[in-house]
């Protein structure tokens, strides 16, 4: 989440972070760093002799895939009676992660009953996963996530049933390179991912999560296909450099990325719709 609300702050929306601080010297690094890009960090907490969540990434010099090592101090777990209400009702979309289902699903619920859009990145089965999606508009899921959840194999099939069950408008799935499937209300959108020369997926997926946000902020009445095409063109060039957030672009960037992508559509760049 904090990935995905600095990427709302760099395209130009104002972002807030709810979530838990160490207080070490890495708690108050990250709390810097969202600080310095715009983040607005004044609903968080910092737990008292806990120290901060931390990663090593190891990244692949020839792909740019990576390998996450992290540790989380338990201290940090939000309990529901942390989430403030008043700071998840503030904005105009709700994100949510699926790391601590409990306090996700209360701050979900806060938002529906003031009538907020909300999104969840869900990336694993966790228990009172179902709790939690139910309580969601948009679904964005890590690629192996919805069939872990159906049983179904077929990819496109697990996100119709995900959405169907679950009464979300929208479940899509992030392929990396290969872009995005998605099924919103009954139709199936399959999105290809933007070529860039890629030094470091890390964050990649966090970033298409806050563009996918930012788009709907963005061209509030435009169709979906071209908000998922906005967060692939972001993600993608997010990954020119080492980093979560190391070459978030500007909104120039993107468009002139998407610019190139649309000339570039009669080479079939970009492959057929499907529709279901």
């Amino acid at each position: 989440m904090a990935t995905a609300t600095v990427t709302c702050a760099r395209l130009g929306w104002r972002a807030r972070y709810i979530g838990s601080f160490g207080d070490d010297d890495l708690g108050a690094l990250s709390r810097e760093s969202l600080m310095t890009a715009g983040v607005d960090v004044s609903a968080a907490r910092i737990v008292v002799s806990a120290a901060n969540q931390f990663a090593i990434i190891l990244v692949d010099g020839r792909s740019g895939d990576r390998t996450v090592l992290w540790d989380r101090d338990p201290a940090l777990i939000m309990a529901v009676d942390d989430v403030p209400k008043d700071a998840v009702t503030s904005g105009r979309i709700l994100m949510v992660d699926c790391h601590e289902t409990a306090a996700a699903t209360r701050a979900a619920r806060y938002a529906r009953d003031a009538q907020i859009p909300t999104i969840v990145d869900v990336e694993k089965v966790r228990p009172g996963i179902a709790d939690l999606l139910q309580n969601i508009d948009a679904i964005i899921a890590a690629r192996e996530f919805p069939c872990a959840l159906t049983g179904h194999e077929d990819l496109g099939r697990a996100l119709g049933a995900i959405g169907r069950e679950f009464g979300a408008s929208l479940v899509c799935a992030t392929l990396g390179r290969d872009g995005s499937l998605t099924w919103c209300n009954g139709r199936e959108i399959r999105t290809a991912g933007f070529q860039v020369d890629c030094v470091d997926s890390t964050g990649a997926g966090d970033v298409f999560r806050g563009a996918f946000a930012a788009g709907c902020l963005r061209a509030p009445d435009d169709d979906i296909e071209e908000v998922l095409i906005y967060a692939n063109a972001v993600a993608a060039l997010n990954c020119r450099a080492l980093g979560s957030r190391g070459a978030l672009p500007s909104a120039e960037e993107v468009d002139q990325l998407r610019h190139g992508r649309l000339i570039n559509a009669k080479n079939a760049t970009v492959p057929p719709r499907i529709n279901c």
